[in-house]
């Protein structure tokens, strides 16, 4: 297998793609080969229905019995993880 050295990265990419690597369960290189792959193959996997049944399990157990207001539970979901994958305590 072939390596390959990406130079001078600006920063903020490289914390934006550790920060999208801890969100996926995955190294930081992991998920540069992932991101490579989905850009340059396309991204053709199908979940299959156990997996979307785990998923919709686990996110009910999270919910219990609070209702699920769509788009500002998400926005909520996501800026609850975004810090604290970052450590800030500001809000967004």
């Amino acid at each position: 297998m072939a390596s390959l050295t990406v130079r001078s990265l600006d920063d903020r990419l490289v914390r934006l793609l550790q920060i999208r690597a801890a969100e996926n369960g995955r190294s930081a290189e992991a998920e540069h080969r992932e991101i490579l792959r989905q850009a340059l193959e396309g991204d053709h996997t199908v979940p299959n229905r156990s997996d979307l049944v785990k998923h919709l399990t686990a996110l009910q157990n999270e919910l219990g019995d609070r209702p699920f207001n769509s788009a500002a539970d998400l926005q909520e979901t996501r800026q609850e993880r975004l810090r604290q994958l970052t450590g800030s305590r500001e809000e967004s």
